[in-house]
């Protein structure tokens, strides 16, 4: 968009219910202004979900917790810069706290910072109950001390207030699975306070989460006999598959409605993550073992431990447009804006449209 443009989409929603978010993606500079705090909460409800009774008053016992770090300025302005910052704002506040008048909140975790991975606990270490991930509900509660989320992923807790209790989520240092310098300049060794609740002396009463929450989890054994094919993408450096982006160049052709298994591996030292454009994932396996319990639903990002492979089943979405391609791109947005991102089309069945061009011979990580 040119500054002073409008432009103005349309579209139907045509999903279950999930906390998803918004921000700009111009190549380059994606990091740049999402740093700035130009990121947005997209909230989808649906009938499935408001028959669980799950606290949903937005506001009240509903809450948005949208989480970034910064750097401020002696004169208050805002620092830019890589590395991870020392001021940790919710939906653009420093310091907040929330005022909690329901026996149980729902807070809607969204990291969305440019590189930091938090590992969200209570400041006591008692219960966060997770019910949903990026793609909506979980099949069933997943009760723990502690939720980590890299760059884009987003979950939903309950958090169980007692009357005139003040409690703080807090960000643990994280499990980054890398060398520790490069997890200390990836904040790996950083705890901080992300807000604060106080409870008032008199707390409406609130439902138990139940103990079935979305639809049973498909038969993943079974629907990853029945892929069509298994696709890898080995991240290292600032590249995917040994190149850096190209706006000119389609790196993967596929077909609309099709399964396929992609395996992703983080072949460098240095935390990566991987988000796809247009399609929610399951995870089959991490390293070789099964998803946790966290990784249950449907994910469009996914952290990458070092060294250890993650199989994800993708079916591909039924809109097709072989002229539009959309991007797959590690989430740590200054990997992004230095290239470490791909461009896939989809086709109808049967269909023909851009091919992969291979990278120029002779490419290398930069």
């Amino acid at each position: 968009m040119a500054p002073g443009g409008l432009w103005s989409p349309s579209w139907t929603v045509d999903q279950p219910a999930a906390t998803l978010w918004y921000r700009p993606h111009p190549h380059g500079k994606t990091a740049e202004q999402v740093a700035q705090g130009m990121v947005g909460m997209f909230i989808v409800d649906d009938p499935v979900e408001q028959a669980l009774d799950l606290p949903g008053d937005y506001g009240v016992d509903d809450l948005p917790v949208i989480v970034q770090d910064v750097t401020l300025e002696q004169d208050g302005r805002l620092r830019t810069g890589a590395d991870p910052g020392d001021t940790v704002l919710v939906n653009g506040t420093p310091g907040p706290y929330a005022v909690v008048s329901t026996e149980r909140v729902r807070l809607r975790l969204l990291n969305a910072s440019v590189q930091r991975t938090y590992d969200f606990g209570l400041d006591d270490g008692s219960v966060l109950t997770q019910v949903a991930g990026d793609g909506g509900l979980l099949p069933a509660p997943h009760r723990t001390s502690r939720v980590q989320l890299s760059p884009g992923e987003r979950a939903e807790v309950v958090v169980t207030m007692t009357p005139g209790e003040t409690r703080v989520l807090r960000s643990h240092p994280p499990d980054l699975g890398v060398s520790a310098m490069s997890a200390r300049f990836s904040g790996g060794g950083d705890t901080l306070d992300v807000v604060q609740l106080r409870a008032r002396p008199t707390l409406e009463p609130s439902p138990e989460v139940p103990d079935r929450l979305g639809s049973d989890a498909p038969d993943l054994a079974a629907a990853e006999a029945e892929a069509v094919r298994t696709r890898t993408f080995r991240l290292q450096g600032r590249t995917i598959n040994g190149a850096v982006m190209d706006t000119d160049r389609v790196d993967e052709v596929v077909t609309a409605g099709e399964t396929e298994v992609w395996e992703v591996l983080n072949s460098d030292g240095e935390p990566h993550h991987f988000h796809v454009h247009g399609v929610q994932m399951r995870v089959l396996t991490v390293g070789g073992r099964a998803a946790g319990p966290e990784l249950a639903g449907l994910k469009d990002t996914v952290f990458l431990p070092a060294g250890q492979p993650v199989r994800m089943l993708v079916t591909l979405p039924e809109h097709v447009d072989p002229e539009v391609p959309n991007m797959y791109h590690c989430h740590l947005l200054r990997h992004e804006d230095q290239g470490m991102m791909g461009q896939f089309v989809v086709l109808p069945p049967g269909g023909s449209g851009a091919g992969p061009v291979a990278p120029p011979a002779g490419r290398t990580d930069h």
